[in-house]
């Protein structure tokens, strides 16, 4: 059977005035990246889906577009929008072809499970148009204006009532033929109802409270508690040669000693194994990948511009750095009276509290190089969370 060509359409034209902030709110951050990048990574990663259209409002096509290539995504389509939410719909759709369905999604939904994906396009199959849904909790009344004030009504049964999300999924000649039969002059609540309204079957399909929408300020702070993250944990391990006549640096600070190590840059062992852990977390190489050797402009260089750029990769990715434990063996010098100020630079650096930087030292009973004092050892530990849009476990 021939695969049906699915393509999601985000739309991400409102102003998000209601948000607060300077930025629309599909663009604020949400969990380490701006809002719109969640949806389209989560829609671009998913096997069912064929290609990504981003529907943003007038003016904001330059941005949208830099946003979405630093986020890794290039081949994503930017058009405009409308004044409301159903004329952003009609122009999304106006612009794609060569497709079967389509999936409509709010940004302002960022964390999208695969497995509503999945069961969205799944329904497709049956019927014209498929929304998630989730059911309500509480209890449903209708209220009553009375000389007195508001009054409560009946209670409405919630059994047949459902809260509805997105991405809601159509066949494509269902959705258009419903925008062309609707009144120019009439809104409309979502595009489901509008395939309702022209005859077209909507099957409901499991939601997820994941994708609960970011309207108000307040919205924000409940949306990075329940942001999805994987934890991600890698090592470092890095060896420098003592000789006589160079400068010591460890752990980004200056140590007086009758040797130092000797290297390319300052051959700071210790940030080399730190930023060789928080590389590993996001499997991006090592040192000598973003910062060759053979390069003369990292002659001397300071270590602490390694370290942070590595950072500065994982931040790039929606990341966090939660933890990094080093530890440095060595003979001499004792790291002991240094080991505060180690901890309170490498805290800096990263935009850590220092109860988050572990640094400890051992030696190996004048066993080995560094026993006989001809060089220092250091290896790392980091622990980050990374954004995750790989939904929940089994989906």
């Amino acid at each position: 059977m021939t695969k049906r060509r699915t393509v999601a359409l985000i739309v991400a034209a409102g102003s998000g005035t209601r948000a607060g902030g300077t930025l629309p709110k599909q663009f604020a951050t949400v969990a380490g990246r701006p809002m719109l990048m969640h949806a389209v990574t989560a829609m671009s990663a998913h096997p069912a889906i064929d290609a990504v259209t981003v529907v943003v409002a007038e003016g904001q096509q330059d941005h949208a577009k830099a946003v979405l290539a630093a986020g890794g995504i290039a081949d994503a389509k930017v058009i405009v929008g409308g004044s409301t939410r159903r004329d952003s719909v009609l122009r999304g759709i106006a612009a794609l072809s060569d497709l079967d369905h389509v999936l409509v999604h709010d940004a302002a939904r960022p964390f999208l499970p695969a497995g509503v994906i999945s069961a969205v396009v799944a329904a497709l199959t049956n019927s014209d148009a498929a929304v998630p849904v989730l059911p309500v909790a509480d209890t449903l009344a209708r209220g009553a204006t009375t000389l007195t004030g508001r009054m409560l009504g009946d209670v409405v049964p919630r059994e047949a009532v459902y809260r509805v999300q997105t991405p809601q999924g159509f066949r494509i000649a269902k959705l258009r033929a419903a925008h062309a039969a609707w009144p120019a002059d009439e809104d409309a609540s979502d595009d489901a109802q509008m395939v309702r309204r022209v005859g077209g079957s909507v099957a409901l399909v499991q939601g997820d409270p994941m994708l609960d929408k970011v309207t108000h300020p307040d919205d924000f702070a409940a949306a990075e508690a329940r942001a999805p993250y994987e934890s991600r944990t890698a090592m470092g391990f890095d060896v420098h040669r003592l000789e006589t006549g160079e400068e010591l640096w460890l752990g980004g600070i200056r140590i007086p000693h009758d040797k130092g190590l000797s290297g390319h840059s300052d051959a700071d062992v210790a940030l080399h194994a730190v930023t060789d852990a928080l590389l590993g977390t996001i499997a991006a190489g090592d040192i000598g990948t973003h910062f060759p050797p053979s390069d003369p402009q990292w002659k001397g260089a300071d270590s602490a511009q390694f370290l942070q750029h590595a950072a500065q990769l994982i931040a790039a990715k929606g990341g966090r750095i939660d933890f990094v434990d080093l530890t440095i063996l060595c003979e001499m010098p004792k790291i002991g009276p240094h080991r505060s100020a180690m901890t309170t630079r490498i805290a800096d650096l990263l935009d850590l509290t220092t109860d988050r930087v572990s640094v400890k030292a051992t030696t190996t009973e004048q066993l080995g190089f560094t026993g006989r004092g001809e060089g220092i050892a250091a290896q790392a530990v980091a622990t980050i969370s990374l954004p995750s849009n790989r939904g929940r476990v089994g989906e």
